[in-house]
């Protein structure tokens, strides 16, 4: 359990985190709801549960989901969450009602937003823990952005104070109050049972005619309950996205986050800007990845790695000091230490490439195991194929694994010398030691130490050529 975690439960069922992600999002123009839109390679969401379970279990987190609710749940079902379904969504205050019976066992809340996905869990922590200090019935994490236009402004008491004064939207802004740049973020710490009290109280008079969350600072304080304020340190850690554009800024923002940590971590990147790399990509020191090459999902580097220009590598496992060479796909796969992968080739999911093994240009694999020191330098397909170590394929060499309706296996022992421009019709299996002709269609299994030649006997008609066109010429 990390340190935040401990914190967060010190006192047992003592805090809970309720994530907003009911909303649909309409600025963004997409079907999709808005907190599975991603950036850095996962959904928005997701980065906020993350976050969120540095701090308390993920039992302890309440996610309110209402637009496409059975899909937002299916994609995070896996994080251990709880949800609450807001039907209706009438605002966040709103969505606090309806996690009412879910929250009211713990002491404490904190609400965070599911489209704020760079928030970290220092800054969560930060929240907790100031909240606690303060002894506030509730606590808003404000930031101050360079331009705070179109956030509602946080008045406080005096500038060194935490006491908030009151919350002031954009259009009810004095010509001295817009020069404030401290802005509301929509993530609050609250004591339930003051929360509870008076969260029947929020009326919808507004334009949108909603229930917000925000306006619990006036009911609270106007009750004698004490709220306060606290900064993020960075700005950018608040922001949500509302268009495809602020959602694009955010995926920069996160990416070059994650491409900073792994030079610092002894990474040599070049020209990081052009390269796509996950949030949840780790590389080990002393590995170059050079311009234009994606690293995605939860792909795990070794260290000592070149990894060449315009490769993608997605959910793979790669050793220590393996090459990949240019414009290489691999997609959930392993690459053992040492092995020398393309350029052009494409490891489809389910390939295991042993120690030393090189796949080399315009081949490839799919569910093949290949042994350490194995080769298939040129122009294969290996699919549903086990190989021996220090085997040899040739150029051009196919395992035809499908007959249609079922795959079946090639197994294929150490070294063996398969001839180019064979074909291994599966299943089959070619034992230890054992050689097959160029040019082969292999249908049966070959034993230890045999040559395997299936070939056509070879016609050569001498003149045929001159027969023919003679004959064509007649016709004429």
């Amino acid at each position: 359990m990390s340190k935040e975690q401990t914190a967060g439960q010190q006192a047992g069922s003592k805090l809970a985190v309720v994530i907003m992600a009911a909303g649909k999002g309409t600025r963004l123009k997409s079907h999709r709801p808005k907190v599975l839109h991603e950036i850095g390679g996962k959904p928005l969401l997701s980065h906020v549960i993350a976050a969120a379970s540095h701090i308390v279990a993920p039992a302890a987190i309440y996610t309110v989901i209402g637009h496409q609710a059975k899909r937002v749940r299916e994609a995070v079902a896996a994080s251990g969450v709880c949800f609450v379904e807001q039907a209706d969504q009438r605002g966040t205050g709103h969505a606090i009602q309806c996690a009412r019976e879910a929250i009211a066992g713990y002491d404490n809340i904190l609400v965070l937003s599911g489209d704020v996905p760079l928030i970290r869990p220092e800054t969560i922590a930060q929240v907790w823990n100031f909240h606690q200090a303060e002894h506030a019935a509730m606590t808003i994490l404000t930031a101050a952005p360079e331009d705070p236009t179109g956030y509602g402004r946080v008045l406080r008491r005096s500038p060194e104070s935490p006491v908030v004064e009151a919350i002031v939207e954009q259009k009810a802004l004095t010509p001295e109050q817009r020069s404030i740049r401290e802005i509301n973020s929509g993530i609050y710490a609250f004591k339930t049972a003051p929360l509870l009290k008076h969260l029947d109280k929020l009326t919808a008079n507004n334009a949108h005619g909603e229930l917000y969350l925000t306006d619990m600072a006036g009911l609270l304080r106007t009750a004698g309950e004490r709220v306060v304020t606290v900064q993020a340190a960075e700005a950018a850690e608040v922001l949500g996205a509302n268009t495809i554009a602020e959602l694009v800024a955010l995926d920069a923002t996160l990416r070059a986050a994650t491409a900073s940590r792994l030079m610092a971590a002894g990474v040599t990147i070049f020209k990081p800007e052009t390269c796509v790399i996950d949030a949840e990509v780790e590389v080990a020191p002393d590995t170059v990845i050079e311009p234009f090459v994606q690293l995605l999902g939860r792909t795990r580097i070794g260290s000592d790695c070149l990894i060449r220009s315009y490769s993608v590598l997605e959910n793979c496992a790669v050793g220590n000091q393996v090459l990949v060479r240019q414009s290489c796909v691999l997609t959930e796969s392993t690459v053992a230490d040492g092995a020398k992968i393309g350029p052009f080739a494409h490891l489809r999911p389910g390939s295991e490439i042993g120690e030393d093994a090189h796949i080399g240009n315009f081949v490839e694999t799919k569910k093949a195991r290949l042994g350490k020191g194995a080769k298939a330098n040129h122009l294969t397909y290996l699919g549903d194929a086990e190989i021996g170590a220090k085997t040899n394929i040739g150029a051009g060499v196919i395992t035809c694994n499908y007959d249609g309706v079922h795959k079946y296996t090639t197994r294929i022992g150490e070294g063996v010398f398969v001839g180019s421009d064979s074909t291994l019709v599966a299943p089959v299996t070619i034992e230890d030691e054992a050689y097959i002709g160029a040019g082969s269609c292999i249908t049966k299994d070959v034993p230890s130490g045999a040559l395997a030649v299936g070939r056509a006997h070879q016609v050569t008609k001498e003149g045929w050529v001159a027969a023919r066109r003679a004959r064509q010429k007649m016709q004429e």
